[in-house]
């Protein structure tokens, strides 16, 4: 079951290109630890065997450390808080591609919303909150599996059951009278 919010032709490229970004950095990290642990061994005359443990043993904290970190989450804070939209400077955001990193970018798509809403010409956002609100509801429905349950979607879940889904009235509904 794919989320209804993917990512527009052309798109899913740069995910698996930030993506790729993130696992190289992370593979640098862990090379760079074993030439250090080599320099070590050397250095204090420890054996092979020593080595290959203390290898495994920064693989495994390196491994346990990744489980908590939500990348989705990262790119798309990341993504929000330097775009133009944001800040005045920089590139304007895409938010096809934020909508491809998937439940993980709820917040972050949300304060983007939130933001545009106050500006001008908001309009052009439109869209992508329909589709926000579409892709949460084949969010709940996927995580109505027990099975599907983890950390890190009951806290997001606990995120959206806090955050009444923004009202965004359509073009022919007029404003009341006083705004």
């Amino acid at each position: 079951m794919t989320p209804p919010f993917t990512a527009a032709p052309g798109h899913g490229s740069r995910l698996g290109v930030v993506v790729l970004a993130y696992r190289g950095l992370v593979w640098m990290g862990l090379v760079a630890a074993g030439l250090a642990l080599i320099i070590v061994r050397i250095a204090l005359g420890k054996s092979n065997e020593w080595l290959s443990s203390a290898n495994l043993l920064t693989l495994s904290a390196t491994l346990y450390a990744c489980c908590f970190i939500d990348f989705a989450a990262t790119i798309a804070n990341y993504n929000v808080d330097h775009s133009q939209e944001m800040t005045g400077q920089g590139i304007p955001l895409d938010g096809w591609y934020l909508g491809s990193l998937g439940p993980g970018a709820f917040p972050a798509l949300d304060r983007f919303l939130d933001h545009q809403g106050r500006t001008p010409g908001a309009g052009a956002t439109r869209e992508l909150a329909r589709l926000r609100g579409v892709d949460e509801g084949w969010y709940r429905t996927a995580l109505e599996n027990w099975r599907a349950w983890s950390f890190r979607d009951w806290r997001l879940l606990f995120y959206l059951d806090s955050r009444a889904l923004p009202v965004i009235p359509s073009v022919s509904e007029p404003s009341p009278p006083g705004r």
